[in-house]
């Protein structure tokens, strides 16, 4: 089964400032709900898991992620990833390019474009709620994003301080009773044809 997903998130930072987070694979990563970076090959491969808990169940990815670009020039960042949970009864692979565009001086748009392919027990939600479900994943990361650089904005001119205070920032799990809403209204509208959120 496959999910594609486009959307857009304005943040309250100057392009530059995203653009310095967003080429930074190890803080970005940590901006993901529930991602985490194990092991660096190299400035293009990496090895890391993403913990999702939804109540008393919770499954366990591990994999590979691979920056296939990364363009100054158009603030672009594109990798792939795919991985298995710790059974081995599901699989993901996905295929990601996420960008900043400058909005005015002070701040700018995150525009994600997402296709991630699940199977096995991942796969079991569905086409629409497996929409919600990313959606949720999506606000998530964004949120997270901008709190990244709010943080980091009074020490804008300490890059290294700031560098430090996101890495050791922990990694934020995903927020089951978010995901489980969006979930809910993802079947809701599926049902009765519902339409905003």
């Amino acid at each position: 089964m496959k999910v594609k997903l486009e959307r857009t998130f304005a943040v309250p930072a100057p392009v530059e400032q995203a653009w310095q987070l967003l080429r930074d694979l190890e803080r970005v990563t940590a901006c993901m709900p529930g991602a985490r970076i194990t092991e660096r090959s190299d400035d293009r491969h990496y090895k890391g898991t993403v913990a999702v808990k939804l109540g008393p169940a919770s499954m366990a990815f591990r994999g590979e992620l691979e920056v296939l670009a990364l363009e100054p020039a158009t603030r672009t960042l594109h990798l792939i990833g795919k991985g298995t949970d710790a059974t081995g009864g599901s699989a993901a692979a996905m295929d990601l390019t996420a960008r900043v565009e400058a909005l005015d001086a002070a701040s700018c748009n995150l525009i994600g474009r997402s296709e991630v392919s699940l199977s096995g027990k991942a796969a079991a939600f569905g086409g629409r709620m497996a929409e919600s479900v990313a959606e949720q994943v999506l606000r998530q990361f964004a949120a997270n994003f901008a709190a990244a650089l709010s943080a980091a904005a009074p020490a804008a001119g300490a890059d290294g301080a700031a560098a430090a205070a996101l890495a050791a920032a922990p990694p934020t799990q995903l927020n089951g009773l978010a995901l489980l809403w969006g979930v809910l209204l993802g079947w809701l509208r599926s049902l009765f044809g519902l339409r905003g959120a």
